[in-house]
């Protein structure tokens, strides 16, 4: 799997998830297999504009290579001027966000509105590709509604302006992502484009990533929901894929050992105060599905200490035992 001169170890990637797939958490799926990061979204404006925390959103961990970072706007010449920018963190490629479906983005012209304005979408993947020498990709989806499912046609715009990817998720924004990801629109991007296509939605194990590259004939595949609470969705996947292994299921103990050591690393990259608040976040999907559960996500609202967190998880590691 390779992206123009970029090659990757292999062809299960981390979705750039808002909120989420921060520098801590992409390390971790990093050193569980994920072959491709992307950082979380960043506005084109607020970079080109000196904001602080762009440059926190855009620092890639040691073990991230190759690793692309993305950006969203609206306006050709600050999106190239904020690819440019994006430069001195030194990522691999460039990702332009057309498919973030959230009302703050897609309301005020960025992410999936641009579906809409093909035109104008075709405008900011050329400026950004002419501004940089590192490969550019796109981030679209379906459509912007049933009646407007125009993937396909966008990604071969994308391409003729200097795209070297696309990723497609399979919903359209007024889905958000809600009801199942269609994999034909995917497959007709695929035959629409002779740039790598990398199909993402609904991925959540072995079957359904199977299943994905099988019905749309797509390159490689994008996790994004499927990995929060289980970076090593991203082992499985691997083993499964080119080995055709089964690895067993994770005991609750390392699950919980894993949690602590997500949370430990966000305490490190951002302090403790701001950690266990997003710690409360992460929590729930670590322990979805556990004996007390969720009465430990209920008490996760008031701790205030990693200390305090690392108590409780191993109450409810000897409660599941």
């Amino acid at each position: 799997m390779k992206i123009k001169n970029v090659e990757f170890k292999n062809q299960i990637f981390l979705a750039p998830m808002a909120g989420i797939a921060d520098k801590a958490f992409r390390e971790l799926c990093v050193n569980y297999g994920a072959g491709y990061t992307v950082t979380e979204m960043v506005s084109s404006k607020g970079l080109t504009m000196g904001d602080k925390k762009s440059a926190q959103l855009l620092t890639l961990a040691d073990n991230e290579n190759p690793a692309g970072a993305q950006i969203f706007g609206d306006n050709p010449e600050t999106m190239a001027e904020a690819a440019v920018k994006c430069l001195e963190y030194h990522p691999q490629i460039i990702d332009i966000n057309f498919g973030c479906p959230a009302p703050k983005v897609a309301m005020n012209g960025g992410g999936a509105s641009l579906m809409k304005n093909p035109k104008l979408a075709g405008e900011i993947v050329k400026a950004v590709s002419d501004a940089v020498a590192v490969p550019v990709t796109v981030k679209i989806r379906k459509g912007w509604d049933e009646e407007k499912v125009n993937a396909a046609e966008l990604a071969e715009i994308c391409e003729k302006n200097g795209a070297a990817a696309i990723t497609v998720h399979g919903r359209t924004r007024v889905q958000m992502y809600s009801g199942k990801v269609d994999y034909n629109i995917i497959a007709a991007v695929k035959k629409a484009v002779s740039i790598p296509v990398i199909g993402n939605g609904d991925i959540t194990d072995e079957q359904s990533a199977t299943i994905m590259l099988e019905k749309t004939n797509c390159d490689a595949v994008m996790i994004g929901r499927g990995a929060l609470g289980n970076p090593w969705i991203f082992k499985r996947l691997n083993a499964y894929l080119s080995e055709c292994r089964v690895l067993p299921e994770v005991s609750i103990n390392e699950k919980m050992v894993v949690m602590l050591k997500h949370i430990q690393k966000i305490i490190e990259y951002k302090g403790e105060y701001t950690a266990m608040r997003e710690a409360r976040h992460h929590a729930a999907y670590y322990t979805k599905g556990l004996r007390g559960g969720a009465a430990f996500r209920r008490e996760m609202g008031s701790l205030e200490t990693y200390e305090q967190l690392e108590e409780l998880a191993f109450r409810i590691a000897k409660e599941n035992e």
